[in-house]
């Protein structure tokens, strides 16, 4: 038997799923590690504990299947996006927290190289907004903030990457320092045209070029762990960021399909083929996944904050013991008693793209109830769905069906309400945990674990569709409400 091990590295857990030749779960191994907040605004991770959980995952995962790692033929990667690490070559150790996707200190930083008139230039190499988002704000900090980085990354003492560098640098005992190429995508550094470090932005950003990983393809062998690690050999054999390996994982292989994931935040991205549409409404275009036979490109819309609304509530406020529990509580009104939750805790994302946002609730009174607020949380990781979707529309890129991954997925109460309020079908699978299911999909089609993409498309199965059932005029008072209260969010941070 043929096995793939799949490392999913998230923002609130590490985890490792080993899949079989038929695409079955055979183990999966899962840990949570430590959110830091050291300011308003900040979020931080421990490289080194992000690593520490992802290794002991990647071997739970091997003990408790009882596979010998001689038998595992490939490793997958899907990671965390943006997240940014820089690291000491010679010791292997982070000289700096690693900031988070989420982290907003660089909004002013960004703000004001869009008053410089960088912006279009920005997005016409990258497909990217200028935002805090990505990663070349955050390294830019880290070389300014840490004492002697500068001159050391230009030295080629450190080196940069996302998570997964990372992890291919830790799996391989610092041997490969590299990055797949829908990574590079997101790190505001990567011309996703000529598929390259762009020398301009580099030059702007004022990025050591020694300090950068080399752009490999997202499905090759790229390396091989070092044997002491997971105690064999194996490749390395596929590489991408999270939102991409959801998409590989739906098997949205062709123009035109599109999944929604519901993780930390919500992502929403569409596969437009090997040709980048320009959005013209504030999504991104960025580079799906690298291969041989060519590069394919998404339209991609995300907001910042899902599971994490539901996260909050559970750590908080306390309205919740566990995350499961809040489809229950929302379930016991039939409404959310025009209680409206705007949950910009780290600004809004697309198509708004406010730094400078924040999260409220609103409309309430003396009858609300935590399950009036438990339903608004639920509404509103729909409602700033449904903004995505109405802005791929008007990009000429219509969803007539979205097949949906992550854990919210579970949540029944959730779904209905997204396809109620997106007017769609939504398809959920019965494999939601997608996004391992795309890394080893990625790394099982480069060392011929599945012979082509009919073969991985084969393997996507049906668990439930939900249909529409709302009436129009219910989903536009809803929708209209939303934007009210999302106006009243706009710049609240901005100092004014």
């Amino acid at each position: 038997m043929d096995y793939i091990l799949a490392l999913d590295q998230g923002t609130t857990s590490s985890r490792a799923m080993l899949f079989d030749a038929k695409a079955r779960v055979c183990a999966l191994a899962q840990q949570e590690f430590a959110q830091h907040f050291p300011r308003p605004g900040w979020v931080e991770h421990d490289a080194n504990e992000i690593w520490q959980t992802q290794l002991a995952c990647a071997r739970q995962a091997l003990a408790e299947a009882g596979v010998a790692p001689g038998a595992v033929r490939g490793v997958g990667i899907s990671n965390q996006r943006e997240t940014t690490v820089l690291w000491d070559r010679a010791s292997g150790e982070p000289v700096a927290p690693a900031i988070v996707w989420q982290d907003r200190r660089t909004a002013e930083a960004c703000d004001a190289l869009r008053a410089q008139g960088h912006a279009p230039l920005i997005r016409a190499r990258t497909g990217l907004e200028l935002d805090a988002y990505f990663s070349a704000t955050k390294l830019a900090w880290l070389l300014d903030t840490v004492s002697g980085a500068r001159a050391r990354a230009a030295a080629g003492e450190l080196a940069f990457g996302t998570i997964d560098s990372w992890l291919v640098w830790r799996l391989t005992d610092g041997a490969r320092h590299v990055t797949d190429a829908s990574n590079a995508a997101r790190t505001m550094l990567f011309d996703i045209h000529r598929q390259r470090w762009d020398d301009d932005l580099v030059a702007l950003f004022d990025i050591p070029r020694a300090v950068l990983p080399t752009v490999v393809a997202s499905s090759g062998v790229l390396g091989e762990c070092a044997p002491d690690v997971l105690g064999a050999t194996i490749p390395i054999a596929g590489v991408a960021g999270d939102q991409q390996a959801a998409t590989f994982g739906q098997a949205c292989l062709a123009p035109g399909m599109a999944k929604n994931t519901y993780g930390t935040g919500c992502f929403l991205t569409l596969n437009t083929g090997q040709q980048p549409v320009e959005s013209q409404h504030r999504l991104l275009t960025t580079i799906g996944w690298q291969r041989p036979e060519g590069t394919d490109y998404l339209l991609e819309g995300g907001v910042f904050m899902a599971g994490a609304v539901v996260q909050w509530l559970r750590d908080g406020l306390g309205l919740i013991r566990s995350a499961g529990d809040i489809e229950a509580l929302a379930a016991q009104v039939s409404d959310s008693g025009e209680v409206v939750m705007v949950p910009a805790f780290a600004g809004l994302g697309a198509p708004h793209w406010d730094a400078y946002a924040r999260g409220s609730l609103m409309g309430m009174t003396r009858g609300t109830t935590a399950a009036h607020i438990a339903r608004a949380a639920l509404e509103a990781v729909a409602l700033q769905n449904v903004d995505l979707l109405t802005a791929m529309a008007a990009d000429g890129a219509e969803v007539k069906e979205l097949r949906v991954d992550g854990g919210m997925t579970r949540n029944n109460l959730l779904m209905q309400l997204q396809a109620d309020l997106l007017g769609v079908p939504v398809l959920r699978p019965q494999q939601t945990e997608t996004t391992a299911l795309g890394a080893a999909f990625l790394a099982g089609r480069a060392v011929g674990v599945w012979p082509d993409d009919a073969a991985l498309a084969a393997h996507w199965q049906l668990d439930r569709a939900f249909e529409p059932n709302a009436s129009a005029d219910w989903r536009e008072a809803l929708i209209a409400r939303w934007h009210k209260a999302i106006e009243r969010n706009r710049g609240w941070a901005d100092g004014a």
